[in-house]
């Protein structure tokens, strides 16, 4: 007996609809794409004609004719509108996966969350890098005690201002931090042997008079069983390079992702440092990143490189499945990383708060 499908819709048909979101939903033969909306009429003529389904040009829920069709909605419209389109789809009885970070602030993230609840209908948030090839390669060797004692975790976030970003991006607070933090933040979060406390923030305002400041250093300790260890997010925003990188630190070998690429390396512990061990490191780091480019290439080439996001969308039909909620990406997950980004950005408030900006969100 052949299951009935999960027909869902999409709302916002940016570059991450387009190019994570659709191939991602495509993945699982399980839905069924019903339709898809947008403010902007040409864009969504456009990917209706594409997927054959009907297109709305709306901003709200209200406005969709396709939405009375659909059991779940996907939103992937800029982070401001999230709450709104998720709260209205649940009270219009649909299942809600939407791109992150899901609310602005942390009221609106129980908002919605109790929402859910009350409707009894999943939600979903997309943090999709926890489930990249990568990522499962670093997670799977500090299971296996590879690693070995974890001593310290370490985050890191160059970011090129001259790279493709959204317009909206320097509206939030904190602006690109706000939007692209939560990555790195679920990334530690699930990383770390205990739970991370954050002791202290620096942040340095933007040279360039954004919003979005030119660097922030957040500081956590986790209590693990052999004691405190240091965990560390460090963004730069005024880069001439872009690159997320994120490094576990134990007493056998270092883990290193490299989140951009979807590469993993594993290198030894190197002792006394000697020549040996130093060439060993620069072979072994070479020759994995470039063995790693050559499997990963062709698959970004051809658009199906798509860092995690199938399996989002497959626990996302697995809770519609079950009637439970979508393990790593739930609401109350994605609500403890709000509940992170906030208190970073409570305490280094001066250095993006400007409150002379109109149209902004405080």
């Amino acid at each position: 007996m052949s299951r009935k499908p999960i027909r869902i819709g999409i709302v916002g048909l940016g570059w991450v609809a387009t190019h994570r979101h659709i191939p991602s939903i495509r993945c699982d033969s399980r839905f069924q794409i019903v339709g898809v909306a947008d403010r902007n009429g040409a864009l969504a003529a456009e990917w209706g004609r594409k997927l054959g389904v009907p297109h709305a040009v709306a901003d709200a829920v209200g406005g969709i004719d396709w939405m009375r069709d659909a059991d779940a909605v996907d939103i992937a419209t800029a982070p401001m509108s999230h709450h709104a389109l998720a709260f209205d789809a649940l009270v219009a009885g649909k299942h809600v996966i939407t791109e992150k970070p899901f609310a602005m602030s942390v009221e609106e993230g129980r908002d919605v969350i109790a929402k859910a609840a009350q409707e009894k209908r999943v939600l979903a948030i997309v943090h999709n890098f926890q489930f990249s090839s990568a990522f499962r390669k670093l997670e799977r060797d500090m299971q296996n005690g590879v690693i070995g004692p974890v001593r310290a975790i370490v985050a890191t976030q160059w970011g090129n201002p001259g790279r493709r970003l959204p317009v909206w991006y320097d509206q939030l607070p904190g602006g690109l931090f706000y939007d692209e933090s939560p990555h790195l933040l679920y990334l530690i979060k699930r990383l770390s042997p205990g739970a991370l406390t954050l002791q202290s923030v620096d942040a340095c305002a933007s040279s360039r008079g954004l919003r979005t400041p030119a660097s922030i250093d957040a500081n956590f300790r986790a209590q693990t069983a052999h004691g405190t260890i240091p965990v560390t997010v460090s963004c730069r925003f005024e880069s001439p390079l872009s690159e997320w990188h994120v490094a576990v630190l134990g007493e056998h070998c270092a883990g290193v992702l490299d989140v951009f690429r979807n590469i993993y390396i594993r290198l030894p512990n190197d002792g006394a440092h000697g020549t040996w061990e130093v060439l060993r490191t620069s072979l072994l780091s070479t020759c994995s990143h470039w063995w790693q480019h050559l499997v990963n290439g062709p698959h970004h080439l051809a658009g199906r490189l798509l860092y995690g996001n199938p399996t989002v969308f497959q626990r996302f039909a697995d809770a519609i499945e079950s009637g439970g909620e979508a393990g790593g990406v739930s609401g109350g997950d994605a609500l403890s990383v709000l509940q992170m980004q906030w208190e970073i950005l409570e305490r280094c408030r001066p250095a993006w708060d400007r409150q002379d900006d109109a149209g902004v969100v405080s």
